[in-house]
């Protein structure tokens, strides 16, 4: 089987799948044959001309509403291969810059909804004997900076997690990998005052961090991947310009 049809009808379901890294996947995935369910908020940001594309409306900040949702698709989907669990979002500054429903809500999205897609559809894999968990980190989670408390904390907590779930999958033929890319050319900068730099090499295409998601997919299961970094060459990032009203 050539590496173009090692995705036909392997089935992949992908959290904030209507933007940015998830959405360059999913497209990948579904140009491979794959059938692709995809989670977001706003699906109409991303409305691909394939069949085998499901759409879930779901906001997976509201963890009451997620956990019982994800729990269905789990019991929809026992045939599932695959879960790349990407949705996230990031908001910076002093500590004292957050309120409380701020931080409580960022650890939500970047956190908890991580661990309840994880409790959903783990046991789904292990039942298969055989799965990929795909979680999307970030080079946040390797060292923490300035600014950046609330949303390390969320990822560096993500990363001892996905640890512990390798370990306790590995035996179940169940891989789980993180993968931490750097700075990525994507919406997630929409609503920061921050954005990567236009010179070359100052950030990730999402298109090519999605190359690299599906490689792990392609690759051997008796092949551990624990954690992958993923940097561009010379990471720069600038103010966004004001323009007056």
């Amino acid at each position: 089987m050539s590496r173009q049809d090692s995705c036909a009808g392997r089935k992949v379901l992908i959290t904030g799948s209507s933007s940015g890294i998830g959405r360059a996947t999913a497209e990948l995935l579904l140009k491979r044959g794959a059938v692709v369910i995809g989670i977001a908020r706003d699906h109409s940001k991303f409305t691909p001309v394939f069949d085998h594309y499901d759409p879930v409306p779901l906001d997976l900040s509201n963890l009451n509403e997620s956990s019982s949702t994800l729990d269905v698709l789990a019991r929809r989907h026992p045939d599932l291969d695959a879960v790349i669990s990407n949705a996230g979002s990031g908001h910076f500054g002093q500590i004292e810059q957050f309120s409380a429903r701020q931080i409580r809500d960022d650890i939500a999205l970047n956190l908890t909804s991580h661990l309840l897609v994880a409790r959903s559809f783990l046991p789904v894999m292990k039942r298969r004997g055989h799965g990929d968990l795909i979680i999307m980190g970030s080079e946040a989670a390797l060292r923490g900076t300035r600014k950046g408390s609330v949303y390390c904390a969320a990822k560096f907590g993500l990363r001892g997690a996905a640890q512990a779930l390798a370990d306790e999958c590995g035996h179940r033929n169940v891989r789980v990998t993180l993968v931490n890319p750097g700075f990525v050319r994507t919406s997630f900068f929409n609503n920061l005052n921050i954005e990567p730099q236009d010179t070359p090499g100052s950030a990730l295409a999402a298109e090519d961090v999605a190359v690299r998601l599906v490689e792990i997919l392609d690759t051997p299961l008796d092949t551990i991947l624990g954690e992958i970094n993923i940097a561009p060459p010379s990471p720069a990032l600038k103010h966004k310009e004001r323009t007056s009203s």
